[in-house]
């Protein structure tokens, strides 16, 4: 399983990168791979101010639906299109041309509060 070192993670298997005073999220390569072949990205809350642990947008796998949420209070400033164009590339890429939102945190140190790689390797072990 592919758990970067780099990256926060959320107990619900999102995923956070820093870059400057903004945060990519998307799901991690464990989610992707419980999923399924994901074919539907859907956001709406593009533009919007969204709370740590609610729902900002969902993704449709073959088998089920899920939703994706919040790993920080932030606005949601951009919905990677290409994603929507074509959600395999969330299965093929999770970590790179798969991310799902571009945030900008309220608090950039809600962050330091998520999981470590190590931490995160350890809740999926369960």
């Amino acid at each position: 399983m592919n758990i970067p070192q780099n990256l926060k993670y959320t107990q619900d298997d999102e995923w956070v990168r820093i870059e400057g005073e903004f945060a990519f999220v998307g799901i991690t390569d464990y989610a992707q791979h419980e999923l399924g072949d994901i074919v539907f990205v859907d956001v709406t809350t593009e533009g919007e101010t969204v709370n740590a642990g609610e729902a900002f947008g969902s993704v449709e796998a073959v088998k089920t639906v899920a939703d994706l949420l919040m790993p920080v209070n932030g606005e949601v400033v951009e919905l990677n299109n290409a994603v929507v164009d074509d959600a395999s590339s969330i299965n093929n890429d999770p970590y790179g041309a798969g991310w799902i939102i571009k945030i900008k945190p309220a608090n950039m140190g809600d962050i330091n509060g998520l999981l470590d790689s190590a931490a995160y390797e350890a809740k999926i072990a369960k």
